[in-house]
């Protein structure tokens, strides 16, 4: 005997019965099949609905029964020949009949009843029972339909009873003892008490039924059919990349049920464990698909966690209080009220001093467990022995489930260290002795971004996603998303790291594309948003709440600057090319960094001080591997080292610092690099990161600009340029007259800066550096008889964006 049972969706109309009558006909030949079947999909609902409305005296239940008696009806029309209609109609029609005369009743009294409601709401299974027993037998199938209300005893508890084991065993296999068919066809869900009232076992109570057949029965299998192919590693609704579970066990899917896991009811296993008999979930629509088979063991395997789930709407009530240490018996009074109240326990926590304990709820059974809570510990409150009881809601559980858990250290670690990484906060922890679960009580905002988290710890071995948001979308940034486009295939297939722009902002614009935006088609998408704030693109990132994410600024704004602070309290790492957050104050500089490392974020600024060069990268790494800094000298302007390459008095000074705008070495005000305001920054980012709390009014600046030329705007600043020529062709001479060239050098030595104009000689490392290039010569301990000298091109949006794009690496290589 095979005992196969089929969902509402299975069953949802004419088209999926035949479905299930193809599943039916390729079964083997030789077994015997019960066959035991849900409500068409959304009738129990939809019984409930028209219940209630007809308890409210609410007429309209007629025009309700109307439509769901058509939709039975026109079920059988289009399953059955034409000939063979007529007697199904008419039963299906009595179904209907006796289903209004009982909703009249109810109306005529205003009164619904927990056993009224279970026979109104018993009619989804019997007749869709029925119309499928039809529908066999139209086809010659040797079947029978059994009601299952003769053969399932229960209590009288309405609406969710219990069952009577030993009576129940003895009539099934009284009854198919005496019974020879091929197909037996019978109605889940329902049962009946000893005194032969219909009841329900409860929501789901489907399986529960197949199951109890399955075990009374000692069947070889028990199949479930459903909509989908088994059960998943995580519900594919939250996570894209949810995979396939083939073989699971008992108690791990009993876990996996309890956490959330809708594809089956929970009590469903208990029958079919004890006679281990197997489970298999099987898709109605894709039966050739293997699905998800439960037995006894959990076979081994590479994936030792076998799941993730959760469960939502959950409330956190903590009792609290020194009266509580040392004295037994706080415990059971605690769920005694709550069990007094019939309030289900999800989790238990207590800390081992005894000072607190903790346990979820279902949220909507808080306030009636307050009450209950308060009143029975209402004189230790009152004395203080005992705090008022903290509730918190808005909260969920998330369940990590597998069976070889135990076998392998770490898991814990491994699934807190992921989560803190991501910023999601656990409120409560509960693991079981045997090792089968871990549990863990989050905000219910973070229920999607944790699942994914570790998902992506857990099964996605083959790659880390990184979920990357720029601002800026100008020469920078477009060269960073072209770099991003050209490399996401080798990122994936060499560094395991899937790179997904999700967020593209202007000042004027945001796309946003949570499946990823295709790099190919960036800008028309961009030009085609809709008009957004800038503002409004930080509130969109925060409320996505994705795993991994980043936040790329590839602009020279303070009001994106501004936003740091914010993106990293919710583990939002930072990669910033703009140096305003960096070169702030110090107070400001100082908790940027502390809140990165606060939140588990990083917050990376290489190009700050060399664009693409690995100048931060390397000062780093020489302060945490021992050595101490003793001076940095530094040409750290592209753009003037540009500038004085290029100027030798033959073209007016204006027009070579027009020529460096042109070819976008310098900032939009030409100012900020030309009056050192640039250079200044970079030595006081680097002297910062050694450890010194420099400021900008610390930094000695010898500007080489005339102080006329900082007045008005850009435009006035390039006719001030022009009137200066005789100023800039003296110092040009009195540099070539010693042989030598002017560089804008940064210098930091023994906790002093300075920036300024320099005259270096031919054997100095600055003399030969060309074009916009940039040198850095670290001093150290180590490094004291040569510097340590790092050289290359300090400006340009090509090298400026790969180093940005370095810097997102980085943060997927955590």
């Amino acid at each position: 005997m095979k005992v196969l049972k089929f969902g509402g969706t299975s069953m949802a109309n004419s088209d999926h019965i035949q479905k299930v009558v193809s599943v039916l006909l390729n079964q083997s030949t030789t077994d015997s099949l019960l066959v035991v079947v849900s409500a068409m999909s959304g009738v129990t609902d939809h019984l409930l609905k028209m219940a209630v409305m007809a308890a409210s005296a609410d007429e309209s239940y007629t025009k309700e029964a109307e439509l769901l008696a058509l939709q039975h009806l026109t079920a059988v029309r289009e399953l059955l020949p034409l000939e063979q209609q007529s007697s199904v109609l008419s039963k299906v029609k009595q179904y209907c009949n006796e289903l209004e005369e009982l909703l009249d009743g109810v109306y005529r009294l205003k009164e619904l009843s927990a056993r009224t409601q279970d026979k109104i709401v018993a009619f989804g299974e019997i007749i869709s029972s029925v119309i499928l027993s039809a529908k066999t037998q139209s086809l010659q199938m040797n079947q029978q339909w059994i009601d299952s209300r003769s053969l399932i005893i229960t209590d009288t508890q309405h609406g969710n009873a219990a069952v009577d084991f030993s009576a129940t065993n003895e009539k099934i296999q009284t009854y198919f003892k005496s019974h020879d068919y091929k197909y037996y066809i019978a109605p889940g869900f329902i049962a009946s008490s000893l005194a032969g009232y219909t009841t329900t076992l409860g929501r789901g109570g489907s399986d529960y039924s197949a199951a109890i057949y399955a075990a009374a029965l000692d069947a070889e299998v028990l199949e479930i059919w459903t909509d989908v192919s088994g059960m998943m590693t995580a519900d594919p609704r939250l996570v894209i990349n949810a995979k396939p579970i083939a073989q699971i066990s008992y108690q791990e899917a009993m876990e996996l049920s309890h956490f959330g896991a809708k594809i089956i009811y929970p009590p469903t296993i208990q029958p079919v464990m004890h006679k281990r008999i197997p489970v298999w979930l099987k898709n109605t629509f894709a039966p050739e698909e293997h699905g998800t088979l439960i037995e006894n063991y959990s076979a081994a395997s590479a994936d030792f966690i076998r799941g993730i789930s959760s469960i939502n709407s959950i409330s956190l009530l903590s009792l609290e209080g020194s009266g509580m240490v040392g004295i037994p018996g706080f415990s059971k009074r605690l769920f005694e009220a709550l069990a007094n109240e019939k309030i289900n326990v999800i989790l238990i926590t207590q800390s081992s001093s005894e000072h607190s304990i903790c346990v979820a709820i279902n949220e909507s059974d808080t306030l009636k467990a307050k009450r209950a809570i308060d009143a029975a510990f209402h004189i230790e409150i009152i004395s203080g022995k005992v705090e008022p009881l903290i509730v918190e809601t808005n909260l969920s559980i998330l369940a990590l489930v597998g069976e070889q858990m135990k076998s392998h250290p770490g898991i814990s670690g491994k699934m807190f260290g992921s989560l803190g990484r991501n910023g999601i906060n656990v409120r409560a922890i509960a693991q079981g002795s045997s090792e089968k679960n871990i549990s863990a009580v989050i905000a219910s905002r973070d229920v999607k971004k944790a699942i994914n988290v570790l998902h992506e710890t857990f099964f996605e071995t083959t790659y880390k996603q990184l979920n990357i948001f720029v601002a800026g979308a100008g020469n920078v940034g477009g060269k960073l998303l072209e770099q991003i486009r050209q490399q996401q295939t080798i990122l994936r297939d060499q560094l395991h790291v899937q790179i997904r722009v999700i967020g593209i902002a202007n000042s004027k614009k945001a796309l946003i594309d949570e499946n990823g935006i295709d790099l190919d088609v960036w800008q028309s998408r961009l030009a085609d948003a809709p008009l957004s704030s800038i503002e409004n693109y930080f509130a969109i990132i925060k409320d996505k709440n994705l795993r991994n994410s980043v936040f790329v600024d590839v602009t020279a704004s303070d009001v994106v600057a501004g936003v740091y602070e914010s993106l990293l309290t919710k583990s939002i790492s930072i990669v910033a090319c703009n140096k305003i957050a960096c070169s702030s104050s110090y107070p400001s500089y100082q908790r940027l960094k502390s809140l990165a490392k606060s939140y588990n974020a990083l917050f990376l600024f290489e190009t700050n001080v060399g664009a693409g060069l690995p100048v931060i990268g390397t000062l780093n790494d020489l302060l945490r591997s021992g050595d101490q800094i003793q001076k940095i000298q530094a040409v750290l302007s592209g753009t003037l080292n540009y500038v004085f390459n290029h100027y030798d008095t033959s073209i007016p000074f204006a027009e070579v610092v027009r020529k460096a705008q042109a070819e976008g070495y310098t900032e939009p005000d030409p100012r900020l690099d030309l009056g050192g305001t640039d250079v200044m920054r970079k030595i006081m980012i680097l002297a910062r990161e050694t450890g010194q709390p420099l400021e900008m009014q610390d930094i000695i600046n010898t500007s080489f600009l005339p102080s006329s030329c900082f007045d008005g705007t850009v435009d006035d600043f390039y006719e001030e340029l022009a009137k200066q020529e005789a100023h800039f062709q003296q110092l040009y001479k009195e540099a070539a007259t010693k042989n030598g060239k002017l560089k804008f050098i940064a210098t930091y030595e023994n906790g002093t800066a300075k920036v300024g104009l320099e005259t270096v000689a031919p054997e100095s490392d600055f003399y030969h550096l060309y074009g916009k290039d940039n040198l850095v010569l670290f001093h150290t301990h180590r490094y004291h008889q040569q510097p340590l000298v790092i050289k290359g091109a300090g400006a340009g949006a090509e090298v400026t964006a790969s180093g940005v794009f370095a810097d997102i690496i980085r943060v997927a290589r955590i």
